[in-house]
């Protein structure tokens, strides 16, 4: 593919429209901005106090009580704590932050992309207290609130819809499988798949308590489930004097639990008439409901090549960096200048190709189940530090020595990768996540990396299903011999650091004996739970250099440089393209605690939901036993055989410890 440049015209489209709900005045009599409150936590605050300190703004941050020591809190002018909520519940309440902007003398609030920013009740709080809302007016927030509603206004319009339905009012002859969807909010949340009508009621009493936990409104709907579509969408932008304008699209079709996890744009392969229309279209659905700033118009299109709306999201996108990647702009400052009054810049043409990486705090070959605890490192080679340039760039939740809970989502970072062609990019951002340390949490990077080498993904020909379809991503980068290496590696690495810590003799090499009888081994078990076993004294290949942190071996005349993070018994081992997790198995452990045969324990800490079946039942294999949050997403609890519930130790409510026993179920053939 070669270097796309063209012209607005060439690209998207633009109108000028019936006069918007005004944010400011003529330039002259603009409303400038000195201090804002970010009300958002994570990249997405990160990410906008970026903006600020570029424009001389002065930012400020609210949090929770779990967020106190949190990167956006230690990078703010001032941060302000939230008292009274539950962690998960904080930054839903929008008196609290109404309250924290008015306190600390901030004179904008800016929703970031999450929780509140798209709630019309929240932006009418905050201009009712004198405040600059960063934002869209109230009343086009409210017309895009309900997807239902929504769809009929822009159908109005003349954009392509699919047939949607409340939840209550899905007619007998609906076409099965079916989508429940929360009417708020995204992300993936609240959405649930129905193959049919028997499961129709369980489907939506679980999207709504989603739904609820992520969003604070459990309003679901219903529409047509369209098997393996590619996921279009288009970046609109408005201002306060009647011009609408489309900046480019971007696919998003690498999903999981329809969660996008990596975005590029523009999106490959849509021919040019299809191009033209979904930007027209998105155009069209902002003018009709007289939108001011960001928005995200999204489509499906279908394998036949049709497009359908299917939202307006009254914000930025988690994925809006490709879009500045390739328009070498800074979204955010467009939309405080918008905010500020001033009518919408020349939009630069687009050049290049951009690709975003979601780096997720879960383990793909457990069901994507979240992970929690300490951040020891996360470093990206080759990231620049121009954060709305062309390169490489990294837009991260968390630094070194931070903590992931169980309260948030597992969003760590976001790499974004920009080249003048599409492979180079997609190349690009491959060799800097297969290079990157991330030690500490289980992540999705290993994922990632085989996603963006796939040559189905390289060739452009995605969907919603391609992780269905491509089973194998989810392998880890290193196979066996990778793993032997590390062990190696790790063990050579702890007996340095052994010598090194010696308070006598600390110059004789490590493992050295005058008499010499068996070897030196260390054993090692992998995040997978494999173990491996390595003999490190005499070393199986040739030693170029051994300390705690860095071990260059040599086999088959190759050289290769491993790093070392030792953490406790846990080394993470950094090898050329690849990370291993491995923690010392030790010789002569304590006995463990010896878990009741059939114990049910909990996968990760969070609380509990639902509990689905009564103490002497008897189970299915497979059968749900208790339901679970943990990161605003669900995860069911299922008997790992057939048998009879004999213990139920928790109860709908319960916050419970990763590992903690939650029910017990007697086997049959114990019985």
């Amino acid at each position: 593919m070669s270097e796309r440049e063209g012209s607005h015209s060439e690209r998207g489209a633009r109108s000028t429209g019936p006069q918007a709900p005004a944010v400011g005045g003529r330039p002259e009599e603009r409303t400038q901005i000195r201090r804002l409150l970010v009300a958002n936590r994570g990249e997405i605050a990160r990410r906008v106090i970026r903006t600020c300190r570029a424009l001389g703004i002065s930012p400020v941050v609210a949090h929770s009580d779990v967020d106190a020591g949190a990167a956006q809190v230690r990078e703010a002018d001032l941060a302000v704590r939230l008292p009274g909520a539950a962690p998960a519940d904080t930054y839903l309440r929008a008196d609290l932050l109404v309250d924290a902007a008015l306190r600390t003398g901030a004179d904008a609030v800016h929703p970031g992309y999450g929780f509140l920013s798209e709630d019309a009740g929240f932006a009418r709080a905050v201009l009712a207290a004198g405040l600059v809302w960063v934002g869209p007016p109230p009343e086009a927030i409210a017309a895009m609130g309900s997807k239902v509603d929504a769809k009929k206004l822009v159908a109005a319009a003349g954009v392509p819809v699919l047939p949607t339905w409340w939840w209550e009012e899905v007619p007998a002859d609906a076409p099965y499988p079916l989508l429940v969807k929360a009417s708020s909010g995204g992300g993936g949340r609240g959405m649930r798949v129905v193959p049919d009508r028997f499961e129709l009621d369980r489907a939506v009493l679980a999207a709504r308590r989603e739904a609820e936990a992520a969003f604070g409104d459990g309003t679901v709907f219903v529409e047509p489930y369209v098997w393996r579509p590619r996921h279009v969408e288009v970046q609109v932008f408005a201002d306060a004097h009647g011009s609408v304008v489309a900046l480019g699209e971007r696919d998003c079709s690498i999903q999981r639990r329809h969660q996008k996890i990596v975005e590029e744009a523009p999106a490959p392969g849509l021919a040019p008439d299809l191009r033209a229309q979904l930007a027209e279209a998105a155009v069209a659905a902002a003018g009709s409901i007289g939108y001011v700033g960001a928005g995200t118009v999204e489509f499906l299109v279908t394998r036949a090549g049709e497009p359908a709306f299917l939202e307006v999201n009254t914000r930025l996108q988690v994925e809006h960096p490709v879009t500045e990647a390739v328009l070498d702009i800074d979204l955010v400052a467009w939309q405080i200048a918008v905010a500020e009054g001033l009518p919408l810049p020349e939009v630069p043409p687009v050049r290049g190709h951009a690709v975003e990486a979601r780096l997720y705090a879960e383990d793909p070959s457990a069901g994507w189940r979240p992970s929690t605890g300490p951040v020891h490192r996360l470093g990206v080679p080759g990231v620049e530090t121009a954060f709305a340039g062309r390169g490489l760039r990294l837009d991260s939740a968390v630094e070194a020595g931070d903590e992931v809970g169980p309260h948030y989502d597992p969003l760590l970072a976001k790499v974004i990768a920009w080249a003048p062609e599409r492979g180079d990019a997609v190349r690009r951002l491959a060799t800097a996540l297969a290079g990157a340390e991330v030690h500490g949490v289980r992540t999705n990077r290993d994922l990632l990396v085989r996603v963006l080498r796939d040559p189905d993904f390289a060739s452009g020909h995605t969907d919603t299903g391609f992780l269905d379809a491509h089973p194998e991503v989810a392998a880890p980068l290193a196979g066996p011999a990778e793993v032997a290496d590390a062990a190696l590696a790790a063990a050579l690495a702890a007996a340095a650091q052994r010598r090194e810590a010696a308070p006598v003799l600390r110059t004789l090499p490590a493992g050295w004996r005058n008499n010499p009888s068996q070897p030196a081994t260390a054993t090692y078990r992998t995040a997978g739970g494999d173990q491996v076993e390595v003999v490190y004294r005499p070393p199986p290949c040739v030693v170029i250099s051994a300390t705690p942190r860095e071990v260059v071996l040599e086999r088959d005349r190759i050289r290769r440089t491993y790093e070392i993070d030792r953490v406790g018994s846990v080394s993470y081992v950094d090898g050329p393209g690849w990370s291993v997790e491995l923690s010392e198995v030790d010789p002569l452990p304590v006995p463990e605690r010896v878990l009741p045969p059939g114990s049910l324990t909990a996968p990760m800490p969070g609380l509990v939901l639902a509990v689905h079946a009564a103490t002497g039942d008897r189970l299915r294999a497979g059968q749900r036993v208790l339901t679970l949050e943990a990161m605003k997403m669900e995860h069911t609890v299922t008997a790992t055989a057939d048998g009879t519930l004999a213990e139920l130790r928790v109860s709908a409510g319960s916050q419970v410890d990763g590992g903690a026993v939650l029910a017990v179920v007697q086997p049959l053939e114990d019985q």
